[in-house]
């Protein structure tokens, strides 16, 4: 083996990461919403960079008084749909009490308690935890929980999923002693749905435990989430997908994309100057502002070659609807349009389209494609549909196994999946098993 020092000469061919193609990459990802954001931040930096925000008009004082003579009858109408910001959980909870009747000690420890509510409004520490953290009586933190266990929603402050059913019977004045009974001595085994066991140990009929299900049901088992009034959110699409005739139309949504021009006047007045620093400074600034505009026509290009793709190869979808979702992989769509599968991947992620049977996500329509008997294959969401359409007619009293419904599809629709792939997807829909879909009515 040579191991001699020496210098040589080698050619390669390697893609090198610059600064504009990380930018045009990064562009192309972005939502429109991220977009704009970016392109505000980038004018911030750049000041030949101009940026035109289409969603600001500006407000003529005479014209305006004018319309709110006009409108101040119906302006209560409109103004009360529009998202208020809401108060947090710990105010909506400290409303309900009547501090006057408390102590300032117990106040303090209440406030405490409800500050250390989790998401679903349990209470996770252990009395005795916090009775040491502010050192008061156990009993006082004790009676501090009893209190707060009787505001609204009910259940909020429980210790525990158990205590949270159990709060929400009482509160509902259900009269119902089974019920009861079943969640503070049975809880796990009827959570199992083990239900003959407790038939048989309460002698009631398998009815009875059916109804008290049916009934716990209707209860929340996350009341915190009732007070997690956020404000209302809205889907922006980044692409319309419009019906003319037997034809679809596809255009992007660039109203809510600020209009970007070149600050003339400005490179003009810095031109002037004989200053080498400042020529630099304005070379950089042009050939950032040239990249940006080349990547925000690039993404556009794209985004419409892929959305345009997508609605030749689905057709049936916008005519009909999502239930007639065919087979496509981002591959599919890469390989027609002669670009990377990452590529598509990025025009994708997070953007929505607005078609004439609704808006969905763009990753929506990939699915991956189940074998069948025929010579046609199907897609993931049909064999979800399928498994959705044949549990909903099941007898309930006995409902169908995985590999039941395995069967059925492949002797009633030609579809070939096993029972693994059913599990998957039932419990992607939500569906629970055969044994515990189980009815004794």
């Amino acid at each position: 083996m040579d191991l001699k020092a020496g210098l040589w000469q080698q050619q390669t061919l390697k893609l090198a990461m610059t600064q504009e193609l990380t930018q045009a990459i990064a562009l192309l990802q972005y939502s429109a919403q991220e977009l704009t954001a970016f392109l505000e931040n980038k004018a911030l930096e750049n000041p030949l960079l101009q940026v035109e925000n289409h969603t600001i008009q500006p407000i003529n004082p005479l014209i305006d008084r004018n319309r709110r003579k006009h409108t101040k009858n119906t302006e209560n109408d409109w103004i009360e749909q529009i998202a208020a910001k809401s108060s947090s959980i710990e105010d909506q909870l400290i409303s309900q009490l009547n501090i006057h009747k408390y102590s300032s000690k117990q106040l303090r420890v209440i406030k405490y308690l409800i500050e250390n509510l989790d998401v679903n409004g349990y209470l996770t520490s252990e009395p005795r935890d916090i009775s040491e953290q502010l050192s008061v009586p156990i009993e006082l933190v004790e009676e501090s929980i009893i209190i707060i266990q009787t505001l609204e929603p009910a259940g909020i402050g429980a210790r525990n999923l158990q205590e949270c059913l159990i709060i929400q019977v009482e509160r509902e004045n259900l009269e119902d002693d089974l019920a009861l009974t079943i969640l503070t001595h049975y809880f796990v085994p009827f959570a199992e749905k083990k239900w003959k066991q407790i038939a048989k140990e309460l002698e009631v009929p398998l009815q009875k435990i059916q109804e008290v299900f049916d009934n716990i049901q209707q209860l929340n088992p996350r009341p915190g989430a009732l007070l997690e009034l956020g404000n209302a959110s809205y889907i922006i699409p980044d692409a319309i997908v419009e019906r003319v005739g037997d034809q679809f139309l596809v255009r992007l949504c660039d109203d809510i994309i600020p209009k970007i021009s070149f600050n003339d006047n400005y490179y003009q007045k810095l031109n002037r100057t004989q200053d080498s620093q400042v020529g630099r400074f304005l070379q950089e600034k042009v050939q950032d502002y040239q990249w940006i505009m080349k990547s925000i026509e690039q993404r556009k290009e794209t985004l419409t070659r892929v959305v345009s793709k997508i609605v030749e190869k689905q057709p049936l979808f916008f005519q009909k609807g999502k239930e007639y979702l065919v087979p496509m992989t981002m591959k599919d769509i890469a390989s027609e349009l002669e670009i990377h599968e990452s590529t598509v991947s990025r025009a994708v992620k997070e953007k929505y389209v607005q078609t004439p049977i609704g808006t969905f996500s763009l990753k929506s329509f990939f699915t991956s494609t189940i074998q069948t008997v025929s010579d046609e294959n199907t897609s993931s969401s049909q064999v979800k549909n399928a498994i959705a359409a044949i549990i909903e007619s099941e007898n309930k009293q006995r409902p169908f196994s995985d590999q039941e419904i395995v069967d059925k599809l492949k002797t009633s629709q030609g579809i070939v999946v096993s029972r693994r792939t059913i599990a998957k997807y039932r419990d992607q829909l939500g569906i629970p098993s055969s044994s515990k879909r189980k009815r004794f009515d």
